[in-house]
């Protein structure tokens, strides 16, 4: 029998599904706050997940990941425990911005403190309430506003137990990322709590495909884990993710309308023309090349044409064989369009 679980002073008992909310400060006009957290124990012993979405306040994808994942009929049986939190930075989610009332980055505020500012005393209580009960976790990202990531995980896979969590997601690439001092993932390796990043989408926005991939990969780590038995259905076939040596920002040459001609996920060669940037006036004297300054696999790019010179406009990704890793992304979006999938979905699809 699981041990019984303590989070903001409630008792979650083995084989109970509680929402707790864990009191926030108030704002400023005296309205209370929380940060509800969905904690599933199961009745058999086993890990201790946490998946965690919107610390950067307006990335929502995570918050819908987690929104299907707790209704997902494949968590029956559930060895362990999970942990859910589908909004993390509560105040920037209301205001839908990526920072805090005090203008800081959650994600660069860990492990926080308790007399500190409003984000080092959140950073603090996350730690205390929810990862220093856990032995592993997912944190859900996506792009800035305006910006768009294909799906990937980014990960320290010096950590074998990472890295093992990496692959059984099953994103068609990883990132081998190094830790940011102040962010979740570097806070959770000092207390020895492997976490993975899953990237995907855009900020404000749902995506279907970054939202089917999220619950898919989080659903296969518990596989992994141990947390959940081998599904019966029928599902799509795994893509083998692969692992960037690098990668880079190609950036605006000049201020102007950007026009993008190669897609996300495309193979791209070093001197490609990826876009053009011209002036409104249409004078073709004014138009400037974007080129791609090393050859891979296309990661992230601006969704705004209005551009200023130096702005990041596309991410490449380095691979030893980027035309496989092109081909494996093609097979991804097609294994989870709502058209071709046939792993009859819990939920109808966002268009």
């Amino acid at each position: 029998m699981a041990d019984a679980l303590i989070i903001a002073g409630q008792q979650i008992m083995p084989g109970q599904n509680k929402v707790v909310d864990v009191p926030l400060p108030d704002l400023y006009m005296h309205t209370s706050l929380s940060m509800p957290v969905q904690v599933m124990c199961g009745r058999r012993e086993g890990p201790v997940l946490f998946v965690s979405g919107a610390v950067h306040g307006d990335e929502i994808v995570g918050v819908e990941i987690i929104r299907r994942l707790v209704r997902s009929k494949r968590l029956k049986g559930l060895k362990g425990t999970l942990i859910t939190i589908p909004v993390v930075n509560v105040y920037g989610f209301i205001n839908q911005t990526r920072y805090l009332p005090d203008r800081r980055d959650l994600n660069r505020c860990f492990p926080g403190s308790e007399e500190g500012s409003l984000a080092a005393r959140l950073a603090n209580l996350f730690m205390s309430e929810v990862v220093n009960k856990c032995t592993h976790g997912v944190d859900l990202h996506t792009a800035a506003i305006h910006r768009d990531n294909l799906p990937q995980i980014r990960a320290a896979l010096d950590n074998p137990v990472v890295e093992e969590m990496a692959r059984a997601f099953n994103a068609p690439v990883i990132l081998n990322s190094g830790l940011i001092e102040g962010s979740l993932r570097h806070a959770c390796q000092q207390v020895n709590v492997p976490v993975i990043v899953y990237e995907a989408g855009e900020a404000l926005r749902f995506n279907e495909l970054a939202i089917r991939a999220g619950v898919r990969g989080v659903l296969a780590v518990m596989r992994k884990l141990g947390m959940l038995t081998e599904s019966r259905t029928k599902q799509a076939k795994p893509v083998d993710p692969f692992v960037a040596r690098s990668s880079s920002w190609v950036r605006a040459p000049q201020s102007g309308i950007f026009r993008m001609l190669v897609p996300m996920g495309a193979q791209v060669t070093k001197g490609d023309i990826l876009g053009m940037v011209a002036a409104p006036y249409g004078d073709e004297k004014s138009e400037t090349k974007v080129v791609a300054i090393c050859s891979g696999v296309i990661i992230g790019r601006t969704n705004i044409p209005l551009v200023n010179e130096g702005e990041a406009l596309f991410h490449i990704a380095r691979f030893n064989r980027p035309d496989e890793v092109a081909d494996s992304v093609e097979a991804f979006n097609t294994n989870l369009h709502p058209s071709t999938d046939t792993s009859a979905p819990e939920e109808q699809p966002i268009i």
